[in-house]
């Protein structure tokens, strides 16, 4: 009569769950029981604890580079080699015109051939920017290495200092105050055709700015400077218009279009549209398959139930024929499967979270047992692993995970409910 009464109290009473908390100790009899429900611990804190680490490092690596790539580039550009001076004036006064626009910067680009010490040399990328653009970019300004800015554009036709990344001083062995050669293909035009253009300059300024791809090959050199070394003459290739929501670029084409009608428009998506697309879908199917993990560790909690199902089917019997519903026999087995799959996924997440926030610390530890770079910057881009916590995906794993382990003790705990209590004791 108690336990009838203690039914009709409500969904989750407090019997049931006391009964769940008894079938989850292990004893001597259960041991296989309990043995599984240590495995599918293990199993989902293990799963769940990967999937944050390793999509909380793919945000970060994300993150890192289009960082960079954003802080080095401009976020949207506007051909302008065909203008004139005074035409190319009035396209930079209406494209700062444009709403949400921050900033409008003229360049000149183009590929030369830098020698340094030994005659070492080396294929490289010169974008020619005023000296306050270059120096208003964090990225490069607040990453130096070696020598300064204060004399970058300073004399007649801009002065003779440039700026080169870290990796490419290294590979040709200079220091800030010495002097490299620069060959263009873009020379003088002569009766036999154009001859390359030989110029020295000083290394003003080395910059760091963590992303290998641009510290091997970029150079910048004085506005002034660059349109005599590249024939450009008062002209300048295209404008580098920086916006306030990077990402929301696509959005502003009309409004380039209008403020630039007939002008070539590309933004950064457009010129790293393999590298976007590559991180988008790798981070998708990562996903994806870290979700199948998930579910394969889950699905251990199914083998442990049925075992406790079929260990406890006097019991399931007797609770029957005492007044327990079916619901509540259900509810039991439930609580005692789920809280396995409950506790292991609070276990993951503070284990991957943790990990995450530590993740420098760990690496460095790593590299100092093993003697060795776990993170090579000519490989990766970057020279350390990022990682980038973003809440909502740990909500969204952890509610992955505490779903499927709901789910997967529904079979076993409805068996153990649809048990007829006669025919479990006509065998004890």
């Amino acid at each position: 009569m108690a336990l009838a009464e203690a039914t009709r109290a409500g969904w989750f009473s407090r019997w049931e769950r006391a009964l769940a908390a008894r079938y989850l100790r292990a004893r001597r009899e259960n041991g296989g029981v309990g043995l599984i429900s240590i495995i599918s611990f293990s199993g989902i804190l293990l799963a769940v604890a990967v999937l944050i680490i390793v999509m909380s490092v793919m945000n970060g690596f994300r993150a890192e580079l289009l960082d960079r790539i954003l802080g080095v580039n401009g976020h949207v550009y506007v051909a302008a080699s065909d203008l004139d001076p005074t035409g190319q004036a009035k396209l930079s006064g209406d494209l700062r015109k444009v709403p949400g626009v921050i900033a409008v910067r003229p360049v000149v680009s183009g590929q030369v051939m830098i020698v340094g010490r030994g005659n070492a040399a080396r294929g490289a990328l010169v974008q020619g920017m005023t000296p306050d653009d270059v120096r208003a970019m964090p990225l490069v300004a607040d990453t130096l290495l070696g020598g300064s800015l204060d004399s970058f554009g300073a004399g007649e036709f801009g002065g003779e200092d440039i700026a080169i990344g870290s990796r490419l001083a290294a590979a040709l062995g200079v220091v800030p105050g010495d002097w490299v050669e620069l060959i263009s293909p873009q020379g003088a035009s002569t009766a036999f055709g154009v001859t390359p253009r030989s110029v020295e300059y000083r290394v003003g300024a080395i910059f760091d700015v963590g992303m290998s791809e641009y510290d091997e090959t970029l150079i910048y050199m004085p506005l002034a400077q660059a349109q005599p070394f590249f024939n450009r003459g008062e002209t300048v290739d295209a404008f580098d218009v920086l916006v306030e929501q990077p990402d929301q670029t696509e959005r502003m084409y009309d409004a380039f279009a209008a403020a630039a009608p007939g002008r070539m428009i590309t933004d950064w998506k457009t010129r790293s549209e393999g590298l976007v697309s590559a991180l988008a879908i790798e981070r998708n199917v990562m996903r994806l398959i870290l979700f199948l993990i998930i579910a394969i560790a889950a699905l251990n909690i199914i083998s442990g139930l049925v075992m406790l199902v079929k260990n406890k089917t006097r019991d399931i019997a007797v609770l029957r024929t005492m007044g327990a519903t079916r619901g509540s026999i259900l509810r039991v087995f439930v609580m005692a499967g789920a809280s396995v799959g409950v506790l292991g996924t609070l276990a993951g997440v503070v284990v991957g979270t943790l990990f995450c926030l530590n993740i420098e610390t760990i690496q460095r530890v790593v590299e100092a047992v093993s003697g060795g770079s776990v993170f090579d910057p000519a490989v990766y881009f970057l020279s350390n692993i990022p990682a980038k916590v973003e809440w909502g995906e740990v909500l969204s794993t952890a509610g992955f995970a505490l779903a499927t382990s709901i789910l997967v003790t529904l079979p076993p705990a409805w068996r153990a409910a649809r048990l007829d209590p006669v025919e479990a004791l006509r065998y004890e």
